[in-house]
Order: C-alpha cells, then sequence, then structure tokens
C-alpha cells in the first residue's frame, strides 16, 4: 500500500506543479501583452499628435500598476480555484463518523 500512496503523493505534487507553472505562463503572457500595448498605443499617440516621448513614456509608467493589479488577481482567482485535497481516514466513513 505503501507504493500506491506514493504514487497518489506523486500525482498530486506534479497536478500541483503543472498549475503553478500554469498560473506563471497566464502572468508572464498578461504583463507581455500590456507592456506591448501601452508601447504601441505610445507610439501611434506620439505619432498622431507629434509629441515623441509624451505619450510613449506616460503609457510605459501607467501599465506597471496595471501589470501589477493583473498579476494579483490571475493569481488570488487561480488560488482560489485549487481545492485541498481531503484524505478520508481508515476509521471514518463517508459521512464523517468514525466506524463502530
Amino acid at each position: 500500500m505503501s507504493d500506491l500512496e506514493d504514487k497518489n503523493k506523486n500525482r498530486r505534487q506534479s497536478a500541483y506543479n503543472l498549475t503553478m507553472v500554469a498560473v506563471a505562463s497566464q502572468v508572464g503572457c498578461l504583463t507581455l501583452v500590456i507592456i506591448l500595448g501601452a508601447l504601441i498605443a505610445g507610439l501611434w499617440l506620439d505619432r498622431s499628435f507629434q509629441t515623441k516621448p509624451l505619450f510613449t513614456v506616460l503609457l510605459m509608467v501607467a501599465s506597471m500598476p496595471v501589470t501589477l493589479f493583473v498579476m494579483i488577481r490571475v493569481v488570488q482567482v487561480a488560488t482560489n480555484r485549487i481545492k485541498p485535497v481531503v484524505e478520508k481516514k481508515d476509521n471514518e466513513n463517508f459521512e464523517g463518523g468514525s466506524k463502530s
């Protein structure tokens, strides 16, 4: 039975690791999208209004707190979706009482 328990622990650890990789990749992709969006919008606005670095710098600086907020929200949502595994003890039945 120890071998079965080890396999279950390895599966749980593997699932946890994959979840963390998914969260990290989501955060990384969203950060990249926000920063590139701010850069492209800033360059376009600067070209449209002939204000060379103004909008680009403003939008790049403004993208930092937006990126942090999005990062925190993604991590909060991901951690709220992770449900702990409840292990059944040998002396308990499904209703939570003990065997008698």
